[in-house]
């Protein structure tokens, strides 16, 4: 989708409208380190063992769950940079397009 270098928005440490610089922010992966992930692997475990693990439980066959019609586009994922103050502020809703353009 083809989308404006600049837009004038409103910005909220100005508290007026400014021109506004787009940008696409890149999507960076969770660390696996992180205490969550350590947590969920611990949790999980190999599904061995005693008593019920439920949701961690035997794995089911997987022609059962397979994924059909996958999506082919992402959701963007825009940060507007104020030409006056120089802050950022993310959308609040990505849109799915296959490829932005910036002209």
């Amino acid at each position: 989708m083809k989308l404006p270098k600049t837009k004038k928005k409103y910005c909220k440490y100005c508290k007026k409208h400014t021109e506004h610089k787009i940008s696409v922010v890149k999507g960076k992966e969770r660390g696996g380190l992180k205490h969550g992930s350590i947590q969920r692997a611990k949790k999980r475990g190999l599904g061995t063992g005693f008593g019920n693990k439920g949701k961690w439980g035997s794995k089911p066959a997987l022609s059962k769950f397979k994924m059909t019609g996958a999506k082919i586009s992402k959701k963007t994922n825009l940060k507007f940079t104020c030409s006056k103050c120089k802050k950022s502020t993310l959308q609040k809703k990505g849109f799915r397009a296959k490829k932005t353009l910036f002209e």
